[in-house]
């Protein structure tokens, strides 16, 4: 089967491109089917996020075993796009370069037969021109209006009365470590 996805970078203009490719072709041949579509040279690296229907990142599937014990964790090389896609499950992140953070959105639109003679991965759309650099980030907490305050911690005065009287030593036995 062949897959065809649209890789909407995550801009205000409008830029992707559609991506056909087969299922049994792992993440790290689509990565390489969508840098090459977007004109990168392909020396940064990037990563996969699945994430559910409204964008929410979920798990990392990076290009590099970067865990604690080699062999660990798995990387884009042993998924086929077929484990992780389908009808159901039809989207999925990709941010290549993590110093630029260039944040791409793409979305299964179709499962097809392969047609013979066609050549894939293959890029069958392209619409827009890659800016110059990154839209800038901005990571914005879920619940705004709490900011934290360190001098502000919602006591009062009478959360305090516990620290109130006398304020010798004499109640907790320290005297016999003064002499």
């Amino acid at each position: 089967m062949v897959y065809k996805f649209r890789v909407i970078l995550d801009t205000e203009e409008d830029i992707f491109r559609d991506i056909a490719i087969l299922a049994d072709d792992t993440l790290e041949d689509f990565h390489n089917a969508i840098f090459n579509s977007f004109g990168f040279d392909g020396m940064e690296v990037a990563s996969f996020y699945t994430c559910d229907d409204t964008w929410n990142q979920e798990d990392e599937i990076p290009m590099f075993d970067t865990g604690d014990i080699p062999g660990e964790q798995k990387t884009m090389s042993d998924y086929l796009l077929s484990d992780i896609l389908d009808k159901e499950n039809t989207k999925i992140i990709y941010v290549y370069d993590f110093i630029s953070m260039w944040t791409f959105l793409v979305e299964l639109a179709a499962i097809e037969e392969i047609v013979a003679g066609n050549t894939y991965p293959e890029t069958i759309f392209s619409h827009g021109e890659m800016p110059a650099e990154a839209m800038e980030k901005h990571f914005i907490a879920d619940d705004e209006e709490e900011e934290y305050n360190e001098f502000e911690d919602d006591l009062d005065e009478e959360d305090l009365d516990m620290f109130e009287g006398d304020d010798s030593f004499e109640d907790y036995g320290f005297e016999e470590n003064w002499n």
